[in-house]
């Protein structure tokens, strides 16, 4: 038996959608609730609505009762960035992050193992990246959080399975996490003056490229691509591309590694300090100690952009590499 939803009903349902907080999300349910016609047809539907309802209390209620701190959602960042892994259900997001990372998130044939994000450090290098598995991204309920922790991240790496449709969890993904205000940072201009967004660098990657023979998939995906999208084709299984992989996250975070030298010894090599590219001596100092920014005499940098030990100002910018010596 068809539903006959009025007019009315599809209206509270795009609120619903566009809702940011569980309390708006309920009243716009409750009232797609009291819209809807009562008969047979509307039974499934109307239980469904009590459902989201039923989660989103209870989710509120768990808000109220623990601390953010304490939140599975709420994850310091750790490493040279904090990255989620995003995608639909049983594309693999969780076996890359294992594949990638020393994390163990539960991977498995079967859709939705991921309840709550897992994190996970990738090395790459001599720096280490956080990576985090998420639960996968659906319409029929979505936890606030999880939009809150995607909201702080460097980078989003958005994961399609190029066996099983793509193109439509690419736009599916997208459009949902449209809606909540989150957009590619590269699409920044065409949203010139619309406020409240947040703007994200994506990478998109085109899982279970298993071999060689899936390769045209791959090709075909990025030809029916309207947009220039930042793509991988990638395996989790057979570990293809996971190298590059590492290298694109690294460049698209626009990171550089920065190494100290006390005067009269060799530079420290194994533990860089990770800048923004553009940042400069001051950063640097900053970074190594506040007494360094408030009485920073000189300062010596060995690099590409320089000869061995050139004094250098404050305001002189850094290099992916360098090596800087501070005296007070």
């Amino acid at each position: 038996m068809p539903a006959n939803l009025p007019p009315d009903y599809f209206e509270a349902e795009k609120r619903y959608r566009a809702a940011k907080t569980p309390r708006e999300k309920i009243a716009c349910l409750e009232q797609m609730l009291t819209i809807m016609p009562k008969h047979k047809g509307t039974d499934k539907l109307r239980a469904d609505l009590r459902r989201r309802i039923s989660k989103l209390k209870d989710a509120s209620r768990s808000k109220k009762s623990v601390g953010k701190r304490d939140s599975a959602f709420h994850i310091d960042k750790e490493g040279a960035g904090q990255v989620p892994v995003l995608g639909p259900a049983n594309v693999g997001k969780s076996a890359l992050v294992a594949a990638l990372t020393n994390a163990s998130p539960q991977v498995a044939d079967f859709p939705n193992t991921t309840w709550q994000p897992t994190p996970g450090m990738m090395p790459v290098g001599d720096i280490q990246i956080q990576l985090i598995d998420t639960p996968p991204l659906d319409r029929e309920y979505v936890e606030p959080e999880l939009m809150d922790l995607i909201r702080r991240a460097d980078l989003i790496l958005l994961v399609v399975d190029l066996q099983t449709d793509p193109m439509q969890q690419l736009e599916d993904t997208t459009a949902m996490l449209d809606e909540f205000r989150i957009v590619p940072l590269r699409l920044k201009e065409r949203y010139a003056g619309q406020p409240g967004l947040t703007f994200i660098p994506f990478l998109v990657l085109a899982n279970k490229n298993d071999d060689h023979r899936s390769d045209e998939n791959f090709e075909i995906l990025c030809e029916l691509l309207e947009d220039d999208w930042p793509m991988l084709s990638v395996s989790a299984t057979t570990g293809r591309n996971l190298e590059t992989l590492k290298q694109m996250v690294t460049a698209r975070l626009e990171i550089i590694r920065v190494y100290s030298k006390a005067p009269g010894k060799d530079p420290d090599t194994n533990t860089p300090f990770v800048l923004k590219k553009g940042s400069t001596v001051a950063d640097f100092a900053g970074k190594v100690h506040q007494d360094f920014v408030k009485n920073l005499k000189m300062a010596r940098v060995w690099g590409q952009s320089v000869f061995d030990g050139q004094k250098v100002q404050r305001d002189h910018v850094l290099h992916d590499g360098d090596v800087v010596e501070l005296r007070l």
